[in-house]
């Protein structure tokens, strides 16, 4: 499901669940730093609303995720990270050596963009695809 609005007290409306302050700056840290981990995410929202628990992040992170309002990603070795951009089955490019993520629009064509070899009777819906490599940065930084 994707939520088109992009006031999180709509979101949260559309989503049916309680509007609050936690929920709200949650929203907008995701909207705002997208591909933050929880504690990133729990840091931001301290410094926007004051004291939250990390427990409460997590509810509200978990909550979020579960109405469609946010997307988990987790590439391999790092933590669970997460963005507002949900419902296009768009991949990742992920650097190696900083852990720099950034978006990329489908591979090929309309969702799940690939196709694999045999679906074993599965109803394929959705690809999850990680590019791995290095970021400019990165790749300028490093000797040779």
């Amino acid at each position: 499901m994707r939520y088109e609005d992009t006031d999180p007290r709509a979101q949260l409306r559309a989503a049916g669940l309680r509007v609050t302050a936690p929920r709200i700056a949650v929203l907008e840290t995701v909207a705002d730093h997208p591909h933050s981990d929880a504690h990133q995410v729990a840091s931001r929202v301290r410094d926007r609303i004051g004291s939250v628990s990390t427990q409460a992040v997590y509810d509200v992170l978990e909550a979020c995720t579960g109405a469609g309002l946010l997307r988990r990603i987790e590439p391999a070795g790092s933590p669970a990270r997460f963005e507002t951009r949900t419902g296009d089955n768009h991949h990742h490019l992920v650097c190696r050596t900083c852990g720099l993520v950034v978006d990329v629009d489908c591979t090929v064509g309309e969702a799940p963009c690939l196709a694999p070899s045999d679906s074993h009777g599965f109803t394929v819906d959705e690809a999850e695809v990680v590019f791995w490599g290095l970021c400019a940065q990165c790749r300028d930084n490093t000797p040779g």
